[in-house]
């Protein structure tokens, strides 16, 4: 008996004393000093949550909806869509695209200390794992920029191929890896020299997200529009090591190393999943988790107990216990979710709830399905966020199972039936090589929040359908009964 529970903790002994993404670290045991912030792109705010109750605390405002944001006047932050956090775990990096900067917050009292104006369409920002520079993927052009965060200014560029995605820096701090999104290139960068060492080939152009392991050995990168993840090594000369078939809108990668093994967890978005591939020299599927609509950004607490996901259409983040892969619970955020990063040991000392306010309005969101409609595309379907901004609401839908590099356009319907009635064209959706796309749509659209029966419908009331673009007969997509109400 001895014998045996000595091998047994020999066996245990690996993962004990796990390290975790993204520098690489002995477990931080999840507390009510630590963080999750997610990136609100609609609303223009990040949602604090506190883990150890799995509670929203408020958001940080960071600037207002649309159409307000849309003003020549306007001076707050547009399209908050970024997240990254320094290795000593004092600031947030937000990026937002449509307004260029890069916003740094102090994270024990959720106020701002700078923003930093960079070039067209920033995408994501990551501090190098000395926390001396804070990388800037323009995506908008060709370069990454390099900041000082004491001097809180631009002090490099990196050039890059047209529209460098992410940075995910190897805990040794030796390597910087930029994905792109619009040519199929993966650069690896010499952090010291900032000098690119070598170039891989993406197997397909659009790359939204990276990360490396926190063993430092392999280098993930999700393929949004194939809907696919490569794998490469983090060492020289970075080979690669595998390409998974993940599925459509395949969104984030992130890793949590627990009792059971090492895996990656990855957001499916077109599935409403999560799938959890184990990393063995070949990585393989170990579980497919159901989880809310249009999941997004994903990230480990700092023990690999949890894995924290946003969803993009659902107004929401799950915490997911990672030794079982269940939900185990659902936190309401603001709207159209993109980043999310857990910050183990954010705020020190005290409640860490200044200068955060009520989610408000942001809270208020619809969500609806669209299923197939006739039998050109039988597995057709739709996820729907109906986002109110006041007077006005955005609309964002993201569907799969439709023809790969096809348009289509959106109408609302006076049924969702044949013949369907008068209809309005609102915007055409684009597919992607993989069968899906998302779009959205501003407009009065609260219309779509009324609740509907299957035997009849209010008069106010109107439904989404989707037409290929080249016959206006041909419906693919109906707005399903009935329509959910929060």
């Amino acid at each position: 008996m001895k014998i045996i529970s000595i091998l047994s903790f020999l066996f245990l002994v690996p993962y004990a004393f796990a390290q975790q993404a993204p520098w690489g670290r002995p477990d931080i045991p999840v507390s009510s000093h630590d963080r999750v912030y997610a990136a609100d792109q609609t609303s223009n705010t990040v949602s604090v949550i506190d883990p150890a109750n799995n509670q929203l605390l408020g958001v940080i405002r960071l600037g207002d909806p649309v159409p307000g944001a849309l003003s020549p006047l306007y001076k707050g932050q547009l399209l908050v869509h970024g997240l990254g956090y320094a290795p000593d775990s004092k600031t947030l990096a937000v990026v937002s695209a449509g307004s260029n900067s890069v916003t740094l917050i102090d994270t024990a009292t959720n106020k701002v200390r700078a923003t930093i104006y960079v070039g067209r369409s920033p995408h994501e920002a990551f501090f190098t794992p000395d926390g001396r520079e804070l990388w800037v993927t323009v995506r908008g052009e060709n370069y990454v920029s390099v900041i000082d965060p004491l001097l809180m200014k631009e002090t490099r560029r990196i050039e890059m191929a047209d529209g460098p995605g992410m940075t995910a820096f190897g805990p040794d701090g030796r390597y910087g890896f930029v994905c792109s999104s619009f040519n199929p290139e993966l650069a690896v960068v010499d952090v010291a020299s900032h000098q690119i060492v070598k170039r891989l080939p993406q197997a397909s152009p659009f790359c939204p997200n990276i990360a490396v392991t926190p063993e430092n050995d392999e280098v993930w990168i999700t393929l949004k529009d194939t809907g696919r993840v490569q794998v490469y090594s983090a060492k020289p000369p970075f080979e690669q090591k595998a390409l998974l078939e993940t599925g459509p809108i395949t969104n984030h990668v992130n890793f949590a190393n627990n009792r059971n093994g090492k895996f990656a967890y990855v957001t499916i978005g077109g599935l409403n999943v999560v799938k959890v591939f184990r990393r063995d020299v070949t990585p393989h599927l170990a579980a497919t988790i159901p989880v809310g609509d249009l999941p997004h950004g994903i990230w480990p607490s700092g023990d690999g107990s949890r894995m924290y996901v946003a969803f993009e259409n659902g107004g929401a983040a799950a915490a997911i216990d990672t030794t079982t892969n269940k939900v185990i619970a659902d936190i309401p955020i603001g709207q159209t979710t993109q980043a999310l990063v857990y910050v183990p040991n954010a705020v020190p000392d005290g409640p860490g709830t200044e200068n955060l306010v009520a989610l408000g309005e942001a809270g208020n969101i619809t969500r609806l399905q669209l299923e197939a409609a006739g039998t050109a595309f039988p597995n057709a379907r739709a996820s729907v966020a109906v986002n109110s901004l006041g007077l006005l609401d955005l609309v964002e839908i993201a569907a799969q199972g439709l023809a790969p590099r096809a348009q289509y356009e959106v109408y609302l319907a006076d049924s969702n039936h044949p013949p369907f009635g008068k209809r309005e064209s609102l915007s055409f959706l684009k597919t992607n090589p993989d069968g899906a796309g998302i779009v959205q749509v501003i407009g009065p659209l609260k219309l779509l929040a009324v609740r509907s029966s299957e035997s009849h419908s209010t008069p106010s009331e109107r439904f989404l359908i989707v037409v290929d673009s080249g016959d206006a007969n041909q419906v693919v997509l109906r707005q399903s009964n009935p329509v959910s109400v929060p």
